[in-house]
């Protein structure tokens, strides 16, 4: 049986359907599982002229730290991980594309691995590997220094041939590194990072880091240390370079007499799911599909009821869409002379609106929205700005379809407000409870809107010394239907969206969100 970070269950993974081993299980956001980070698995494969073209495979480097005074008995330093760490421990992968012709192409990778290795003497968990803790019997890291994977590739294919880099291309699949998992999970590195060289000079930097070592801001900062260490600039500034990797606020504390309840939640019977309000609308959404499906096959809101457990990710079409920065600013005008709301809370706001008019569920039906919300600010005391690991929780809004047609902007982002507003240290605790609770798959919720916002990370400023890059593309998420936030590189105050849509949704979609909706 192959190790298991959370409850072991053959049914629940695609990769582990019909056979008599059992893998890692998935828990309530995240079904997926360590065995299944495959390319398959992930995303739709597309027709494209560019699928036919090859990338050649180069060389293998295990990177290591440049001095290993971190690591602490023969087999590593444990470090205990957080419920949040624990979530997605999958690699989720990055491409940086940059246009800058490189000459010296092997120069600048051996440039490239001497920085990471700088970068791993201080965030030497990511050269480490995870480990089944033998008396919780949940995943850590073993911080042993068996190093990151660098891949040296090449390929024929100019960088101008790939169209809009900020649409997904089958071939961005060949611009990443998936380690095979033929044995146990412990063995799979925590980084792997392919770097491509392009028929034109240009280059990607693909970069996948396991969910268990960062959030969205943990992994700006770690490639931002490795592009300034690399490039040999003197303004690397110290939470940069003094990472905080210790986990032990996150830990589930023994006594917490404190409840964080939500108003809507009396009629639960789980008392710890009756605490934290994102479960308790989670709940409510499952009871809803289930009570309108008459059998085996019926499908609610899109979805097959009798694939729970399934791989989601299947006929999924992934688009990016951008709201510039003038449409934004026009919608805050809108919601009040002041603007007093934020680029996120339009996006969210717009994002869902469209989303659920595009899917044109009944008016009675509810739906959600659930967002991430950095918590660091949010502890008492606050976790440090270097904090280094997942430091996120979801907050949520939910109500039905007619109420949200009928709200206007000014509503709806009064409501994700008070949604951020509701999120203290009380509630991270009791979230981080309900997370050490046993997990189960979630089924597909096609009435659940995710949002993971990335657009404060500057990632349009990582210049490894060939410049900055022209763009990013962050690959599938763990679930299709989660939109991702992130910085447009050339058009200063727009936000891309990127979200995976059923292929009959895609044009009612790309309708509603191009339209400002009230």
């Amino acid at each position: 049986m192959a190790e298991c970070g959370q409850q072991s269950c053959a049914r629940c993974c695609p990769c582990s359907r019909g056979r008599e081993s059992e893998r890692s299980c998935v828990c309530i956001y995240m079904n997926s599982c360590l065995s299944c980070s495959k390319p398959g698995s992930l995303l739709p494969l597309g027709s494209s002229s560019m699928e036919s073209e090859s990338v050649t495979i180069k060389n293998f480097t295990s990177v290591c730290p440049d001095f290993l005074p971190l690591a602490k008995g023969e087999d590593g330093e444990l470090l205990p991980l957080s419920n949040i760490d624990r979530k997605c421990p999958m690699l989720m992968y990055t491409i940086f594309f940059y246009r800058t012709a490189i000459h010296d192409f092997e120069s600048v990778v051996q440039k490239m691995k001497t920085g990471l290795e700088k970068t791993l003497f201080y965030w030497y968990p990511a050269a480490g590997r995870l480990h089944t803790n033998q008396e919780s019997g949940k995943l850590d890291i073993i911080c042993n220094m068996k190093g990151a994977l660098l891949v040296e590739a090449s390929t024929e294919v100019e960088i101008s041939q790939l169209g809009d880099l900020s649409q997904y291309n089958p071939f961005y699949e060949k611009l990443v590194h998936r380690p095979p998992l033929d044995g146990y999970f412990s063995d799979m590195p925590l980084t792997v990072i392919q770097v491509t060289r392009f028929g034109c000079g240009g280059f990607a930097v693909g970069v996948g880091t396991s969910h268990s070592l960062f959030d969205g801001p943990g992994k700006f900062k770690f490639l931002t240390a490795w592009a300034l260490l690399t490039s040999g600039r003197s303004d690397v500034i110290p939470m940069l370079i003094q990472p905080v990797h210790d986990r032990s606020q996150l830990l589930v504390a023994q006594n917490n007499e404190n409840n964080t309840e939500c108003d809507d939640c009396d009629d639960s019977s789980d008392p710890m799911t009756k605490m934290v309000v994102p479960f308790y609308h989670l709940i409510q959404l499952i009871e809803q599909a289930m009570s309108s499906a008459h059998g085996p096959e019926t499908t609610a809101g899109e979805c097959n009821y009798s694939r729970i457990g399934s791989t989601l990710h299947d006929g999924y079409v992934f688009r990016t869409f951008t709201l510039s920065g003038r449409f934004i600013d026009g919608v805050k005008r809108e919601i009040g002379p002041d603007g007093n709301c934020s680029t996120f809370e339009v996006v969210a706001t717009h994002l869902w609106k469209a989303r659920n008019k595009a899917l044109n569920f009944d008016k009675e039906r509810k739906v959600c929205l659930q967002f991430t919300m950095n918590l660091r600010n949010k502890l008492v005391p606050p976790l440090s700005e270097a904090f280094s690991g997942n430091a996120y929780v979801l907050a949520s809004v939910s109500c039905t379809v007619g109420d949200l047609e009928k709200e206007s902007l000014d509503e709806t982002v009064g409501k994700i407000k008070a949604a951020q507003e509701s999120v203290t240290d009380d509630y991270v605790r009791k979230y981080l409870e309900a997370l050490d609770a046993p997990q189960v798959p979630l089924p597909p919720l096609m009435e659940l809107t995710m949002v993971n916002d990335l657009s404060m990370c500057p990632f349009h400023k990582l210049d490894f010394g060939q410049g900055r890059p022209t763009c990013m593309y962050e690959l599938a998420p763990a679930l299709p239907y989660a939109a991702c936030l992130t910085e447009n590189f050339n058009e200063e105050g727009s936000i891309n969206v990127t979200i995976g849509l059923l292929p009959q949704h895609v044009d009612a979609f790309t309708h509603y969100f191009q339209t400002k909706l009230v």
